[in-house]
């Protein structure tokens, strides 16, 4: 990919979790678009990046800032699903107060307060998008299997505090989105001991590279919406 037509020429593309492999494969691909004049990325490992901390957010954003660039896209490609203790519970007989607050930090929390800090830097016209990356298994109306309860409500949560970012956006940048993305299955850590459930892996870089399709092809209609890899809305 080397165009994303439908946005300005000249903009910022800021990536949110740029150490993961999905949001690594995001620069990358970003990196060769023509319509953006920088593509920065941000991580834990080399900016400091703290999901969990405001105080780190607010310093990314300003980063951002000083560029003096018209930001048109801001992706947070960041999740938590298991880590150490951390796993997807299998019973409500699991479930536990600090996990819960853990997964909703990192999944929900951390990624409303980049939205809190980078919003405000979009232009008053022209696209821009703020996106970030959920997943099916937060849909309520898709349900069907339960277990994962820390994880499903937490990218639920993600789902409607974003849904309500865009309904204020509009008021004062209504060209511009704010949307929730569910990349799939992708071959990355997050997902690896998970894949043996009949959904084949796709690789990091061609998961980037549709679901910057998806950004692509936004419509008005999509804004606020949580979509698919396909640019298919999933059900709340």
């Amino acid at each position: 990919m080397t165009d994303l037509k439908s946005f300005p020429v000249g903009g910022l593309a800021a990536v949110n979790g740029a150490n993961g492999g999905i949001g690594r494969a995001l620069v990358e691909a970003l990196s060769g678009v023509n319509q953006f004049g920088a593509v920065l990325g941000f991580s834990r490992r080399a900016d400091g990046l703290d999901l969990t901390d405001e105080a780190s957010i607010a310093k990314v954003a300003h980063c951002v800032h000083q560029h003096n660039i018209p930001v048109r896209l801001v992706i947070v490609a960041t999740g938590l699903l298991h880590d150490g203790d951390l796993q997807p519970e299998k019973s409500w007989r699991q479930l536990d107060a600090a996990r819960l607050a853990r997964s909703f930090a990192v999944n929900a929390t951390g990624p409303a307060l980049v939205a809190k800090h980078f919003l405000p830097l979009f232009p008053r016209e022209g696209k821009a998008v703020f996106a970030a990356l959920s997943a099916k298994v937060g849909s309520i109306g898709d349900n069907r299997l339960g277990g994962w309860y820390g994880y499903r409500a937490a990218k639920s949560a993600l789902n409607q505090l974003l849904h309500t970012a865009a309904i204020e956006l509009q008021r004062t940048r209504p060209d511009a989105f704010c949307v929730t993305l569910h990349p799939g299955t992708v071959a990355t850590p997050l997902s690896a001991p998970f894949t043996s459930s009949g959904h084949a892996p796709v690789g990091a870089q061609f998961a980037a590279t549709r679901l910057l399709g998806v950004i692509d092809s936004l419509r008005a209609a999509d804004n606020g919406c949580m979509l698919d890899h396909t640019g298919q809305p999933l059900p709340w």
